[in-house]
């Protein structure tokens, strides 16, 4: 078979591969641990957990409404109204419902995104973001951002990479892979250049925005005036450890771009699972499960404190999320260090090559405390081989 363009130039996702080959290793008797992977370490909830299987008693194993349950669809209305600083009025009709954050990001580009039109992504950057926007055939921008400023954008940065061609901002706050969080007056500065470029629409993928350590993280859902220019992404992945679940959602009042992305979710997938989207509901409407932010909490100041004594590592720490970005350059390359910690320390992390930015490497502490000390004393131990 000969394949289409499209999809012979698109690029495995880093981060599974990685973690496919930590599987491998592990199947050959090696005892690898994996910080490759943003994936909760712990169970889901028990009453997130009921309401599946309640779903499932009651026969909700029918096709659903395109755009999603309609009592879910309240649900993450209701949620975000309540986020931090919102103050545009969402309503259940402007919610979709997704097979997880990622397919509702992709949806939203495909939707805006054709041949020649530019899509500003500030780098390092979550790996799929620009494979996505090739596959629209939209044309990718990055902007690196710098170890000095958090890898946050600056506003001198969007107005430099801004043309009549932009047509999306992609921001993710907190971040991943950094676990950067934008402030409020950060958010402020971005949007006083964007107001002068009124084409330019933002899709804030705040899938992190319940994990953050200190000051809560700001939805870009912020600013009235703004309320058709933004699509805000998120879902159950993370907070609420349902990555199997594989429910996400976008927002938005732009009645004409939701009703293109139902008629184009009706072409793809038809519906998101349906007991699925009874467990993402509960989850919404259940109180939070503080373990998990708690837990979070505890694994941050654990491997911040022991990632200080390693030699070479440069990091700001992580204001959301659950990552760790250490600059290396001081070691050498990112790519050759990830390879060397794999096949010597055998512990497996990602490049920073694959978020767009070659000095630095992933490590993510969704993995127990245990597992965490044990990571860092190999890749210490590891690194002072290379300083020898």
């Amino acid at each position: 078979m000969t394949l289409s363009t499209r999809i012979a130039g698109l690029a495995e996702a880093p981060t599974l591969r990685m973690a496919a080959r930590c599987r491998e290793m592990q199947a050959q008797g090696i005892d690898v641990i994996s910080m490759a992977l943003g994936e909760p370490d712990m169970d889901t909830p028990e009453p997130i957990r009921m309401a599946a299987k309640a779903a499932i008693d009651h026969h909700l194993s029918h096709y659903g409404p395109v755009p999603g349950l309609p009592s879910l669809r309240q649900a993450i209305a209701s949620h975000q109204n309540k986020r931090e600083g919102n103050v545009i009025p969402y309503a259940a009709e402007d919610v979709i419902v997704t097979v997880g954050a990622k397919q509702a990001i992709c949806s939203a580009i495909e939707t805006l995104i054709g041949p020649g039109d530019e899509v500003i992504i500030p780098t390092p950057s979550w790996v799929s973001y620009s494979e996505m926007v090739r596959l629209a055939e939209g044309v990718v921008v990055n902007v690196p951002t710098r170890f000095e400023d958090k890898y946050c954008l600056t506003p001198g940065q969007l107005r430099d990479a801004l043309t009549p061609q932009t047509k999306l901002l992609l921001l993710c706050s907190p971040n991943n892979p950094t676990g950067s969080v934008y402030s409020k007056t950060q958010l402020d500065a971005l949007i006083a250049v964007l107001r002068e470029y009124p084409h330019v629409v933002v899709l804030a993928d705040e899938i992190y925005s319940a994990l953050t350590y200190g000051q809560p993280a700001v939805t870009l859902a912020a600013y009235p005036d703004f309320a058709d220019r933004i699509i805000i992404v998120n879902g159950v992945s993370k907070a609420y450890a349902m990555t199997g679940y594989r429910i996400g959602w976008l927002l938005a009042k732009d009645k004409t771009f939701i009703s293109a992305c139902i008629r184009l979710q009706s072409q793809q997938i038809t519906c998101a699972s349906v007991p699925a989207q009874a467990a993402a509901e509960a989850a919404l409407i259940l109180p939070v499960d503080e373990s998990i932010l708690a837990s979070f909490a505890k694994r941050r100041e654990l491997i911040t404190r022991l990632a200080k004594d390693i030699p070479g590592f440069r990091f700001t720490e992580p204001q959301g999320a659950f990552y760790l970005f250490p600059d290396v350059t001081a070691l050498g390359q990112a790519d050759v260090i990830t390879e060397y910690l794999l096949e010597q320390a055998h512990v497996a992390v990602v490049s920073g090559a694959a978020f767009g930015c070659s000095d630095c490497i992933r490590l993510s502490y969704a993995i127990s405390e245990e597992q965490i000390v044990e990571c860092l004393r190999r890749i210490n131990e590891a690194v002072e081989k290379i300083n020898c």
